[in-house]
């Protein structure tokens, strides 16, 4: 079993690998230790001090050497501007010993299953992995290991990890640290009010704002207390779960040691003797926002909030010492603070020791005329010779200096070494070899310094091509969630989009015989299907028999495919770049895509859309920025339950709103099968896309789901839909939809990611 420690900067980097690091890789009987850090491009956490390519070299030697394995996070969403970079990246990465990458972007999980095989792959939590065909999709993609959602219990997460292992995968749980609100990956809240995209690393927490006071007497209402684990090692290494991983890579030095050692001691403490220890108190010595479990136990309630998202460290000590005077809880928080001033710089004084510094190599450069040049490099305490295949003359282009050579050779400098000398005294001046022979030498020294393993040739990507169609009429699609809205739409000529809630067991019945009676109905699946909830969709799939299906749920796509159902990618699938949809099409037989909501007019413009697929984009929708598997009714409003239980998923609805002190207000919002939502204030209206980009999409898609936001329609569906057809045939003007529809609001189309 793996402990995977964060690490932001090197300090912190270096703290993780003296917490974990030393036991042998190999001990059976121990645990095995892994950091996951990122660079300082491509990665989810752009607020962590992060490091350089340089630095990773030098890090994955130091943890090498201390038996620790390095996993790098590329976890964001990639946009199709910045590929050529990326690219770049994995190019040097492909000549590294990295032990992984975390990856989120389908688009990136494509290019490194065709070009770049040799990179093992394990999927970001932000890939909302929670029910068995989304492992088995996974799969397919090349993932080794995949991060479950952090929402499950032990049961759900013993039947996955299963799953996983038939497919010879790991599994990796969460164990440690923030806990989000939402589901990863298909948060928006952030993102939709003030740019700052959590799949692009840049989440600014709104889930942790203050709040005008709700009727519940919550300030922060949407605050979630730390994740802890630390008692449930033994079920968690029971339900098959390989790695289990501590979140925290903007922590700083002091709280990723006292963290990982805490964890560290308690795995070796199961893997040798099965047994667990009870001393968790260094995990309440440092930020915390008090601790709970219940996502793995399956008690979801309200004990797992806490009404202020500061460090709770100090304010436990006056929780839990009522019965001590004011003077004596001054004087324990006081020597709380000297402990965590004395952990600091325990911590600070045992790093420096640890060095990431390049590692000096000194060649001496030889030979005569009519020899072979023999190039002689000097490292630690061992040394090597290399000579070139054929021999020196006296006559040629440029002579052998100091200058020609090392610009030869200077790509070492790139690796962990450096060149701190090289001497030429054995070398008689005038002397020639043609360039491609230094070269040949250059790469000889690369492949002995890469552990005798050749250098991968860089790939370069062809240039894809546009296939963009002239659409002479772009057709309105239509999405609908209620029968009731059927009912009013069925007879116009829009393709209707109907979503299915995450659990429809009370209307199953009911709901195939519709799509049976209804050819031109077309089912969506939503981003989150669950345990029994998953099956019950596969038995729908097998009931209904749609000949088409929209889906936001990768589990879905995979079922779909293996079918042999036609497909459409929802837009909750976070599709940013023309990779992404190679993906899908090429690998799952995805017939067409919703490109992601988050994105903007000029990061559009760039995708290119493979041969024989279609593009669909959302022109009017409410704007969905976060599901969660929490109640939010016990911060908002009040419950009469204390703990969710499955007749609240399907039974319960309700509807609320909050309102944070910079006065945005938000939606909540629980229908009848569905999980809870969070929606903006505002319904979405784009209509700038239509005159943009007029021929870009093969349809724009209106959704007409009964959310109540502030957005009011002064008309009936019937009519607005006529409205909006009339618009894109340039028979009104986008005042008039404006005029019809308001307030609205399109950030994200303005801004994007």
């Amino acid at each position: 079993m793996e402990l995977l420690v964060p690490g932001g900067d090197v300090d912190a980097i270096k703290a993780a690998i003296l917490a974990v690091g030393g036991h042998p890789i190999a001990d059976e009987d121990s645990s095995t230790h892994a950091i996951y850090c990122g660079l300082d491009k491509f990665n989810a956490r752009n607020r962590a001090a992060n490091i350089s390519f340089d630095e990773l070299q030098s890090i994955i030697r130091l943890a090498h050497t201390h038996n620790c394995l390095i996993f790098l996070t590329l976890n964001i969403l990639i946009l199709e501007n910045e590929i050529t970079a990326l690219t770049s990246l994995l190019n040097q990465l492909a000549n590294t010993q990295i032990d992984g990458l975390i990856v989120q972007d389908l688009g990136l999980l494509y290019l490194l299953k065709k070009h770049y095989p040799t990179l093992p792959v394990h999927a970001s939590t932000q890939m909302t992995t929670h029910n068995p065909g989304q492992i088995k999709f996974l799969h397919k993609l090349g993932v080794e290991r995949v991060n479950l959602s952090r929402e499950l219990n032990l049961e759900e997460i013993k039947h996955l990890s299963s799953i996983a292992n038939e497919n010879k995968m790991s599994t990796e749980v969460f164990v440690h640290g923030s806990q989000c609100l939402s589901f990863s990956g298909i948060c928006y809240m952030s993102s939709f009010y003030g740019s700052n995209s959590g799949n692009r690393g840049r989440c600014s927490q709104p889930c942790r704002d203050k709040y005008n006071t709700t009727l519940a007497g919550n300030d922060y209402p949407l605050n979630l207390k730390d994740n802890a684990a630390y008692n449930n090692i033994g079920e968690l290494y029971d339900a098959g779960v390989y790695s289990l991983k501590i979140e925290g890579r903007i922590k700083k030095s002091d709280y990723i040691y006292s963290v990982a050692r805490t964890y560290r001691k308690q795995l070796d403490s199961w893997l040798k003797q099965k047994t667990l220890q009870n001393d968790s108190a260094s995990l309440y010595k440092v930020f915390n926002r008090d601790f709970s479990n219940a996502y793995l136990t399956g008690n979801i309630s309200k004990k797992m909030f806490i009404d202020n998202p500061r460090d709770y460290s100090l304010k436990r000590i006056a929780a839990e010492n009522k019965h001590l005077s004011q003077e004596e809880i001054a004087d324990a928080e006081q020597a709380l603070y000297n402990e965590k001033d004395t952990i600091k710089a325990e911590v600070e004084e045992k790093i420096k020791h640890l060095s990431i510094e390049k590692l000096p190599l000194t060649m001496r450069v030889s030979g005569r005329e009519g020899t072979p040049l023999k190039v002689t490099v000097q490292k630690d305490q061992t040394s090597f010779d290399v000579y070139s295949n054929i021999t020196l003359t006296g006559k040629g282009t440029e002579a052998l200096r100091y200058d020609t050579i090392f610009k030869r050779l200077k790509a070492i400098n790139d690796t962990d070494y450096f060149i701190s000398d090289m001497d030429l005294e054995h070398m008689p001046n005038n002397l020639y070899l043609p360039f491609k022979e230094l070269t040949t030498i250059k790469n000889q020294l690369l492949y002995i310094l890469n552990d005798n393993k050749h250098p991968i040739a860089p790939i370069r990507l062809p240039a894809l091509k546009n296939t963009s169609e002239s659409h002479a009429q772009t057709p309105v699609h239509v999405i609908i969630s209620s029968l009731k809205d059927l009912q009013q739409v069925k007879k116009t000529n829009a393709q209707l989009y109907f979503k299915l809630p995450s659990n429809f067991k009370k209307n199953f019945t009911e709901l195939v015989g519709i799509f049976k009676q209804e050819p031109k109905l077309i089912p969506w699946f939503p981003a989150v299907i669950i345990g029994d909830d998953y099956l019950l969709a596969l038995k729908f799939l097998d009931k209904a028999k749609p000949r088409l299906l929209v889906t936001d749920n990768t589990g879905i796509a995979f079922e779909a495919c293996n079918n042999g159902i036609k497909w459409i990618a929802g837009p909750s699938l976070n599709l940013v770049n023309s990779y992404s949809l190679l993906c899908l099409k090429e690998d799952f037989n995805c017939s067409g895509a919703f490109l992601s909501n988050e994105i903007s007019r000029s990061q559009i413009k760039g995708i290119q859309k493979p041969a024989d697929f279609k593009l669909f984009y959302s022109i009017y929708h409410p704007q969905l920025l976060m599901t969660t598997r929490q109640c939010l009714f016990h911060q908002v409003v009040g419950c009469q339950k204390t703990t969710l239980n499955d007749s609240c998923m399907q039974h319960c609805e309700k509807s609320s709103s909050i309102t944070n002190t910079k006065d945005i207000a938000f939606i909540i919002e629980k229908t009848y099968g569905n999980h809870q939502r969070i929606y903006g204030r505002q319904h979405c209206l784009n209509t700038a896309i239509v005159k943009d980009m007029p021929h870009r999409f093969d349809a724009f898609v209106v959704d007409l789901s009964p959310v109540k936001t502030e957005t009011n329609v002064k008309t009936d569906h019937k009519d607005l839909l006529h409205c909006f057809e009339e618009f894109i045939l340039g028979k009104t003007d986008a005042e008039e939809l404006h005029q019809l529809i308001a307030p609205t609001s399109n950030n994200a189309y303005k801004k994007g990611i």
